[in-house]
């Protein structure tokens, strides 16, 4: 079975070549069609609340700030759990919710809550949300490339845009 398979591939060679190049075309084709947001964003919903005080040893964050934002967050609906983070003069709190819950929502429970708890904190802290961004949007970079780096190979025309023959940059027309 094998060998009449492969004896009918070598005898209609061009039909199996023409058979491949379609069926690699349409891989390129669908390639062009595929949305940009190929890989899904699968970060947990979080909120992160930071707060400075330059003047507290870890110990004194954890209790006078870390802890008292912790407890402020307790309830909230949606809420999974929280982490925090205490070190010299900064804390940092990470609630987390579960995915059916509205980010903003949450963003707004945890500033009202915030709001609550700034009088027990210490004088002068003043806790502050996290921008809406995960870890993940952090891992995708791009760069921009030109086509003639530093004019290399470039044509250079005085007085028209692009690159000048002296590296000046064209002159400004008068208006």
């Amino acid at each position: 079975m094998i060998a009449n398979l492969m004896a009918l591939s070598v005898r209609a060679r061009w039909a199996v070549l023409f058979i491949f190049l379609a069926i690699a075309g349409l891989g390129v084709w669908q390639l062009t069609r595929l949305p940009i947001d190929a890989v899904p964003d699968i970060t947990n919903k979080q909120v992160q609340i930071n707060t400075v005080d330059r003047g507290l040893s870890p110990v004194e964050m954890e209790k006078l700030v870390t802890y008292p934002i912790e407890t402020a967050l307790a309830g909230i609906p949606g809420l999974e759990t929280t982490r925090s983070l205490s070190r010299n003069g900064f804390s940092q709190v990470t609630a987390i919710f579960s995915d059916s819950t509205d980010l903003y929502f949450a963003r707004q429970q945890v500033g009202e809550r915030l709001t609550q708890a700034q009088q027990g904190l210490p004088a002068g802290v003043q806790p502050q949300i996290g921008p809406v961004t995960t870890g993940l949007g952090e891992v995708v970079m791009y760069t921009v490339g030109y086509a003639n780096p530093d004019g290399k190979g470039a044509k250079a025309v005085t007085g028209q845009p692009g690159w000048q023959p002296d590296g000046l940059p064209p002159p400004k027309a008068s208006g």
